[in-house]
């Protein structure tokens, strides 16, 4: 993913309250946070602190459900879904750093940790959401609803309630009860596994160079990071490249030795693929048999429908027919652009045929023959820290918000940077992490979470505390980290799930976000990063301070359409498979790497390309995005119409602006999808706009 926000489940997180003060010598988490603005101590934190927090926030959030179901009062809003929503702070406290850290800077104690907590945590979700009693109360709130003078964000988080206790087998009985526990203890157990196997794979190979001659082709900066990555690998006087993206696709885009290129492609598709201990095809292949079980147990034919039931999609059949329309518009342009660079191949006298591992480099060669622009001419002007002043100042005339860096507070890593997030007025909105560089104890891509989500409690606003995390390129010697275009657009579009939970404007913590537009903030403001405006806002030369020409402007703004085929192709691969995987009905029993290739040749994908991700590391497909990684697309929908309201008015319109953050920004979560990007744009969304931006029109 692109982004992802770290969220543990509500049932799990909104039933105690952490009203005891009870201590543990210690331990931080039993404490007040006197740090600034009340983040965690990080350097305080050490592992063997989560497992004993965990298990007192568990028994405490029983004491707390105990409270509800053993009341004698007629059940109410007020003495019963406010309580339950209001509870789980210790819980919160504690799962919201120990996921984050998992994720972004993690070691063999806490993978170890993630093993023992995943089932308790399970286990104690369905303790929740099973409870006959507790469910009665919210039920008899629910048929009440209409006599309660509930405000709208209220009866959302009611109605939503009640729906998700009943999506999670509320109203199953005895032995299925039992059967549904089951299910999900192993669930939660296999897909920690899938994530950890898919870490070690991904670190567990480095192509080694040892003769400069196999260098040829990389810019000198791409040369640089190699070597510093063999410094620190005590390997002085090498290379190294990883199948980490920031250190892979350089190399890929640019390494004249096709053998390499090759081999470290290959490493990259087949991570968890290579019959080992991380092996995750039965891994998959379980996650996906429990899915449907769990899927049949609750009365649905498939997993996909209970994923989808509460989305603006609807239906499989909805999202699949959105996929399959842009795969079809989509497949001809790939294979034109195919065709192409087929053509630059033989022009070289090479005999062969284009290959996956090929089509970086011959699209690098095709960009520089059509368009006349090197991704090598831009990233001088892409320095790391100018992208994210970029972004800051972007955010500064849309928002009015400001960004103080912070000196003087606890990290949750060395390499993270922290920032305050003022309105214009001064007034406090929250502080954002940003750690961008890779190491081996962060998973892979880039994602936006967070240590504390905003809400009220008795009146008091807690405000959040954002992270943004990346694997960008790091500085190299006396050069500062330099980003190519896409790693740009990585970083805006990171950036906007973080604008996403720093204005949220939710009093419960029992929000309910239909995926499919959890996207938007993120997309629309990839959008500002290529605009020629933008451009000369931080686009400039990290040797010489000169703004970006406008010569390059323009030749961005003209090769957008680049790649635009394999761009599609790959991402709907991804997505129809995540699909096909999810639209299977129990009993479901896969060999992953048939079913995977037969799935891809049902919709013709063509050879040269591979779905975005593999099943044996597709990590959306198993933590979050399951039977969803679709929503990037039909986000793109609902981005690129949104953002033709800016462009119609000028791309800072204030008013459009600030219609964009209070109906949509502000209430995620909090009312349903379509009724919010109605709110802002006073219309459904239109397709067209999404067609002419990548010329599938």
């Amino acid at each position: 993913m692109k982004k992802i926000i770290f969220l543990v489940a509500a049932a799990i997180m909104a039933v105690t309250s952490c009203t005891t003060e009870k201590k543990e010598q210690g331990n931080p988490f039993f404490t007040e946070w006197k740090t600034p603005f009340g983040v965690p101590p990080f350097d305080q934190i050490k592992n063997e602190h989560y497992l004993p927090a965990i298990d007192s926030a568990i028994a405490l959030a029983r004491a707390e459900m105990a409270a509800i179901t053993t009341s004698e009062e007629t059940p109410t809003f007020a003495n019963t879904i406010a309580p339950y929503d209001r509870g789980g702070q210790l819980l919160n406290k504690v799962a919201y750093v120990f996921y984050s850290q998992t994720s972004a800077n993690t070691n063999d104690t806490l993978e170890s940790l993630q093993m023992e907590i995943a089932p308790r945590m399970s286990a104690f979700s369905d303790e929740v959401l099973l409870n006959a009693t507790l469910f009665d109360k919210i039920k008899t709130v629910y048929e009440n609803r209409a006599a309660e003078q509930l405000n709208d964000e209220e009866l959302f988080l009611l109605e939503n309630l009640y729906k998700s206790f009943v999506r999670n087998g509320a109203l199953l009985q005895g032995e299925d009860q039992e059967k549904l526990k089951k299910l999900n203890q192993e669930l939660a157990v296999l897909t920690v596994k899938f994530s950890q196997n898919v870490l070690a794979e991904t670190n567990g190979f480095k192509l080694v160079i040892d003769n400069e001659a196999d260098l040829k082709g990389l810019p000198e900066s791409v040369i640089a990071n190699a070597a510093e990555l063999a410094k620190a690998d005590s390997l002085e006087g090498k290379w190294v490249f990883t199948t980490q993206k920031p250190s892979m696709l350089p190399f890929l885009q640019y390494a004249e030795n096709r053998d390499l290129r090759k081999k470290l492609y290959d490493v990259y598709l087949n991570r968890g693929n290579n019959g080992n201990e991380y092996d995750n095809n039965k891994v998959m292949a379980d996650i996906v048999r429990l899915r449907a079980d769990r899927a049949k147990l609750l009365g649905y034919a498939t997993h996909a429908d209970i994923v989808l039931e509460t989305r603006m999609a609807k239906t499989p059949d909805n999202v699949l027919n959105l996929l399959n329309d842009l795969l079809e518009r989509s497949l001809p342009v790939a294979t034109r652009e195919r065709d192409e660079m087929q053509k630059i191949i033989e022009a070289e006298g090479g005999k062969f045929k284009l290959e996956p591992h090929d089509w970086w480099y011959y699209a690098e060669k095709l960009r520089k023959a059509k368009y006349d622009l090197d991704d090598t001419e831009l990233r001088p002007y892409f320095s790391l820290d100018n992208a994210r002043d970029g972004v800051f100042a972007v955010s500064n005339k849309l928002y009015g918000i400001t960004f103080t860096r912070i000196e003087n507070i606890p990290l949750p890593h060395p390499d993270a940077q922290a920032f305050e997030v003022k309105e214009a007025d001064g007034s406090h909105v929250g502080v954002l992490y940003m750690d961008f560089y890779p190491r081996e104890s962060k998973r892979q891509g880039a994602w936006c979470g967070g240590y504390r989500d905003h809400k009220v409690i008795d009146g008091k606003e807690i405000t959040p505390v954002v992270t943004i995390v990346g694997n960008f390129t790091p500085p190299a010697g006396d050069k500062p980290a330099l980003l190519s275009m896409d790693d740009v657009l990585t970083l805006f579009h990171e950036f906007g799930h973080g604008l996403q939970a720093l204005f949220s404007d939710n009093h419960y913590s029992g929000t309910t976000v239909a995926w499919d537009i959890v996207e938007l903030p993120s997309q629309i403001m990839e959008h500002w990063a290529t605009q020629p405006e933008v451009l000369a806002m931080y686009a400039k030369h990290y040797e010489t301070g000169e703004v970006i020409p406008q010569e390059l402007i323009e030749k961005i703004r003209n090769s957008s359409y680049f790649n635009t085929g394999f761009d599609n192709v790959e991402i709907m691969a991804a997505s129809l498979l995540d699909m096909a995987y999810y639209s299977l009905e129990a009993p479901v029993n896969i060999d992953v790497q048939k079913f995977e290739k037969e799935a891809m040749q049902k919709i013709g994908l063509i050879p040269e390309i591979e779905p975005r991700y593999r099943s044996t590391y597709f990590l959306h497909m198993i933590s979050g995005y399951d039977a969803g990684y679709y929503v990037y697309t039909w986000a793109a929908v609902l981005d690129n119409d949104a953002f033709e309201a800016f462009s119609e008015k000028g791309i800072f319109d204030q008013a459009t602006a600030t219609s964009f953050r209070k109906n949509v920004l502000e209430k995620m979560g909090t009312m349903d999808a379509e009724q919010m990007y109605l709110n802002f744009r006073g219309r459904e969304p239109e397709i067209e706009p999404l067609l002419r931006n990548r010329g599938l029109n």
